[in-house]
């Protein structure tokens, strides 16, 4: 006999029997989320009052429906949960519709899980909650439930609107993940998309007046140099750490009096005791190919979601020449990119060369074995070894160079020996300990070696992986400078600055020529005014004005401004909310800087082709790790028209290779009536042309060319066109351009 509870609804007052499965259904859509809450240590009311309401809306809308169709809305919000819980953990934020495609990215997944999440009870638990709701709907089965009194389905709508008239009347600095379930979250957004979408087709919505650009864009080298002429060094070596945070570095917390104490990296505040760092200084976005383009490029990569600028910048053959890289083999320097990882994930094997490196290198290039298995490549520790000895080739040469590097051990799963697990709360700050005892010896060599003497070192982070509790730390970046000058250089340099600031500044170091599309102050100077900077991390859009006031906008352009000196500050005069015009106009602002390259989404072109010998695998093992030409996450205008060209040929005569052509969007399968499958020969190449319609916006598009079959192939041409109709360019143009092919 089915096991049968007895409720009493406190809006009927009338008893009410519900079976097993209901009691199950409700305590996986309810007290699970609220115990997790409380359990990864989110507690907030708001957070519990959203959590209570999307889960009441699932239980109200699955509770009779037959097994197979619950089955797969409870998979999809269980995996939204975990999800959550990961990122928030990684880097401190929630997903965006922008991460939704590394949930199916299987090099993502299985380089970042490690084999093991950071949350691994959560998956657990939600999976035994969906078991037991299964089985009792299995013992249940034939039985009919009694629905749920029709008074409860207000419920849902009642809980979000207190969250809403909460969220308004008295605003939380909270995190967002704290306040928000991620369904409504997603839902919120939305919604106020679409009543923005209404408003402007009615003509209702009266656009607050543009907030001007200059002062973002605009180069600034008006203030006093730090010392005369051009810097004494010849040579630059620029480190990058994954995801490290400003607040990491002594010398920042105690300048920004942050009650943040814990001291994970006191080698590199060692050395920051003996450089010139900036305690004020900002990362615009998240994602390290976004930081990469901020720093290395001079200009704000986009301020939210959408296809990464440096992804972008392949369309062009002019603006990537003002980049850093470039502008310093210009100048005589030989110009190198060393990374950690493997080079194809966020397409930087095409990026890194058009931007003027030279000499790209991932972790293939490294001999050194590993001190422990990571999946993303190399660990700090074997990264750093291998470092000093492209150093060392470097130095054998007569000229001057520039060497980037990227490290990737603090990247979830995170690379820390068993030593480090012990000692440390977290494999997150093993891994920032780790990291922090490889790069101590690293400076130490360079110094023992006489590298600092003649090179400009620049020490920073592609972006932050947050702290909880810690306010901005999402944003909070740094930067630590030794120079052989370091005398002339304040050890705590005032004022606001961040990665758009690097690229001018580098150039001014070296008394080069700044290019007029670069935009920021130069480190190397002294400047007696305020200044703006932006920011979008942790789905947040934050401006400050210059001149003393901070404001920070939600997804949904709700404002808070602050009276605050600086952009990170460990505290600040809360003034109140902003009127409602404020909202509008920075995100009018942001979106006006996202058009920095492309002043009009129409007449895109993207060449994901190249020279390089591809080798192809024995079978296709997944749509994702096996894109012959990378992730690309594109967008294409409503009412455009997109054209593709794509010539593939075998290199070895002896194989026969089997093509196959995918789109995607939003990570679902377009159907585009492409072939299932072509084979390619050295003889028989392949050379196809196709067109279609965008009747709609379409966003996180995606090509995926995959191929089995052995041996290696050459993609001479993937060719893309986005264009009005009446105003497509001849396919020629771009196939003879040959834009982004690497070096």
């Amino acid at each position: 006999m089915t096991t049968r509870i007895l409720l009493v609804s406190h809006l009927t007052g009338t008893p009410l029997r519900y079976g097993a499965r209901t009691l199950t259904l409700t305590a996986l859509v309810l007290l699970i989320p609220l115990a997790s809450r409380a359990l990864l240590g989110w507690s907030n009311p708001a957070g519990y009052l959203s959590d209570l309401a999307i889960g009441s809306a699932l239980l109200l809308l699955i509770q009779r429906r037959a097994w197979w169709m619950a089955l797969p809305v409870l998979l999809v919000w269980a995996v939204l949960l975990v999800a959550s819980a990961e990122l928030v953990s990684a880097v401190g934020r929630l997903p965006t519709n922008a991460d939704l495609g590394y949930l199916f990215d299987a090099q993502f997944l299985e380089n970042s899980a490690g084999g093991a999440l950071a949350h691994g009870w959560l998956p657990l638990l939600l999976g035994a909650g969906v078991l037991a709701w299964l089985l009792s709907r299995w013992r249940g089965r034939g039985a009919r439930e009694r629905p749920l009194p029709k008074a409860l389905w207000a419920l849902p709508l009642v809980l979000l609107g207190v969250h809403w008239a909460g969220q308004h009347v008295l605003p939380s600095e909270a995190e967002p993940w704290r306040q928000y379930n991620l369904g409504h979250q997603l839902l919120a957004a939305g919604t106020g998309e679409v009543q923005r979408e209404v408003g402007h087709w009615l003509g209702t919505d009266t656009p607050a007046p543009a907030l001007p650009t200059a002062g973002l864009t605009q180069s600034d080298l008006i203030g006093q140099r730090l010392f005369d002429g051009p810097g004494q060094a010849r040579n630059l070596l620029l480190i990058t750490l994954e995801g490290i945070p400003g607040a990491y570095l002594r010398p920042n917390r105690e300048a920004l009096h942050s009650r943040f104490d814990q001291d994970l990296m006191p080698n590199l505040s060692r050395w920051a005791e003996r450089g010139m760092n900036t305690p004020d200084y900002v990362l615009h976005s998240h994602q390290t190919i976004r930081g990469l383009y901020a720093m290395l490029c001079g200009d704000y990569d986009k301020l939210a979601d959408g296809t990464p600028k440096g992804v972008e910048l392949l369309t062009q053959q002019a603006r990537n020449r003002d980049c850093l890289p470039a502008q310093l083999r210009e100048a005589g320097f030989a110009t190198h990119y060393l990374q950690a990882a493997g080079l194809r994930f966020m397409a930087k094997d095409r990026i890194m060369p058009h931007i003027g490196f030279e000499a790209v290198h991932g972790q293939e290039w490294f001999a050194n074995d590993n001190y422990l298995e990571f999946p993303w490549g190399k660990d700090d520790r074997a990264f750093f070894e291998g470092a000093l000895d492209y150093i060392g080739q470097l130095r054998d040469r007569p000229q001057p160079w520039m060497l980037t590097l990227l490290t990737v051990g603090t990247h979830q799963p995170y690379a820390a020996p068993d030593a480090y697990l012990e000692r440390y709360g977290s494999p997150k700050q093993a891994a920032v300990a780790h990291l922090d005892d490889a790069l101590g010896r690293f400076l130490d060599a360079l110094e023992r070696q006489g590298v600092l003497k003649d090179t400009l070192v620049v020490i920073t982070s592609d972006e932050s992986h947050g702290i909880d509790g810690v306010r901005l730390a999402s944003s909070w970046g740094f930067n630590l400078t030794l120079a052989p000058e370091q005398a002339q250089l304040p050890r705590l340099k005032p004022g606001t600055f961040g990665h758009v600031d690097l690229t001018a500044s580098l150039l001014d170091y070296f008394a080069l020529p700044i290019p007029a599309s670069l935009g920021g102050r130069s480190l190397f100077r002294s400047y007696d005014t305020g200044r703006e900077m932006i920011s979008f991390t942790n789905g947040m859009l934050r401006y400050h004005d210059g001149h003393d006031t901070f404001t920070e906008c939600d997804f949904q352009q709700r404002c808070r401004r602050y009276a605050s000196r600086g952009f990170i500050a460990d505290r600040a005069n809360y003034l109140g909310q902003a009127d409602d015009s404020r909202g509008p106009q920075i995100a009018g602002l942001a979106e006006a800087l996202d058009q920095s390259l492309l002043n009009t989404p129409l007449n895109l072109r993207y060449q994901f082709g190249g020279p390089s010998a591809i080798a192809l695998q024995p079978q296709i093992r997944d749509d994702w790790a096996d894109n012959l030409i990378g992730a690309q996450y594109l967008e294409m205008p409503k009412g455009s028209r997109t054209r593709v060209h794509l010539k593939v040929r075998m290199l070895a005569p002896a194989h026969t290779a089997y093509i196959q052509l995918k789109a995607k969007e939003f990570e679902q399968d377009v159907q585009l009536g492409f072939p299932e499958e072509m084979q390619v020969t050295a003889e028989q190449p392949l050379d196809m042309q196709f067109d279609f319609d965008n009747p709609t916006l379409r966003k996180a598009f995606s090509f995926h060319l995959l191929g089995h079959g052995g041996g290696e192939v050459e993609i001479s041409d993937f060719s893309v066109i986005t264009a009005l109709p009446d105003e497509e360019p001849p396919m020629d143009d771009l196939q003879d351009s040959a834009l982004a092919h690497s070096s």
